[in-house]
């Protein structure tokens, strides 16, 4: 039996061929029959007489906010896609017709975002949510290939890491209770706000790392080392080791600020600061890319750029070593 068309599947419980797809902007299952050709001619008809010619991309980002969207993406991200989707592309694109779609009314899209003086990260979030509902349209049999053109997501600047310098970081841990504890814990793990908000004190082993389980970004475990004396801290605890909720966040850092006078601080730049500081210390990079949970070491190469602070020490070493030497 040769591959079978895009849309068509065999069922374990069922005998003949099935159509599986989005018709009418809702997910359906119907019978083909048992003829594999008559089958095949079906299902173009499905294709030809359904909503694939005459839909257009408000209906069909509708649907596909309700199935794929939910099935790809985290609450936030969930909520993120539907505002950019909601906020953009149904009032630029919404009115057209999804077959009719073409590479230079894209592009089109793009010069239409860079008008709304968006950053080029936002524009590039909504280019990526036009990607993949598109593909997802092919997918689903609404396209036959997506008119997404090649080179049209925006550069984006490199940027440095967002971190605090040592003396803040010193200045984050020396907070009093319970904001001194979470800082400690999140500048010694560089673990993401909601992994701390969900971590226990029984997710320390014996051997003294902090097993990260509880709703990872990337869906897989990891184990972060505890330095002694913050190892030593959170094995006095019982429960959860951090009293904040992830909602909290903000909240959170408001206090912080107020305490520290750090005009620019959020819970993620101590995450930051922990990635900076491991390299800084000699640390090894594929060892932080396991500890941080990246899916790509490309990922964890952004911290490879050292602080000015670090670069400065250096460059007195080297200087006062010339120095000594002449």
């Amino acid at each position: 039996m040769p591959k079978l068309p895009t849309n068509m599947i065999r069922r374990p419980d069922r005998p003949g061929f099935w159509f599986r797809g989005v018709l009418h902007g809702k997910l359906c299952v119907r019978s083909l029959g048992t003829d594999y050709e008559t089958a095949k001619q079906r299902i173009r008809s499905l294709k030809t007489q359904g909503p694939r010619t005459a839909a257009t991309v408000a209906e069909v980002v509708e649907a596909w906010l309700r199935i794929d969207v939910p099935t790809r993406r985290n609450k936030q991200g969930q909520q993120d896609t539907k505002s950019r989707a909601k906020r953009y592309l149904v009032p630029f694109l919404g009115h057209c017709r999804l077959a009719g779609l073409a590479p230079d009314r894209l592009q089109q899209y793009r010069q239409e975002l860079d008008g709304q003086r968006l950053a080029p990260k936002s524009v590039a979030h909504c280019l990526g949510d036009l990607r993949r509902f598109l593909n997802w349209c092919v997918e689903c049999g609404y396209l036959d290939k997506s008119p997404f053109p090649h080179r049209i997501l925006p550069r984006i600047q490199e940027r440095p890491p967002d971190r605090v310098s040592d003396d803040e970081a010193e200045r984050l841990k020396a907070l009093p209770e319970p904001h001194g504890l979470t800082c400690r814990l999140a500048l010694g793990s560089g673990l993401r706000w909601g992994e701390l908000c969900r971590a226990q004190a029984a997710d320390v082993d014996r051997q003294g790392f902090l097993v990260v389980h509880h709703q990872t970004k990337s869906g897989k475990l990891r184990r972060v080392p505890l330095a002694p004396e913050l190892l030593a801290e959170v094995r006095q605890r019982v429960g959860r080791l951090v009293p904040f909720e992830e909602v909290s966040k903000g909240s959170f850092a408001k206090v912080v600020r107020r305490k520290t006078g750090l005009a620019r601080f959020g819970p993620h730049r101590m995450r930051h600061t922990f990635a900076c500081q491991w390299l800084e210390r000699g640390g090894n990079l594929a060892v932080l890319q396991q500890i941080l949970g990246h899916a790509s070491i490309v990922t964890t190469q952004r911290y490879a750029k050292l602080s000015d602070e670090a670069v400065m020490r250096e460059a007195q070493r080297v200087n006062g070593s010339s120095v000594t030497q002449s």
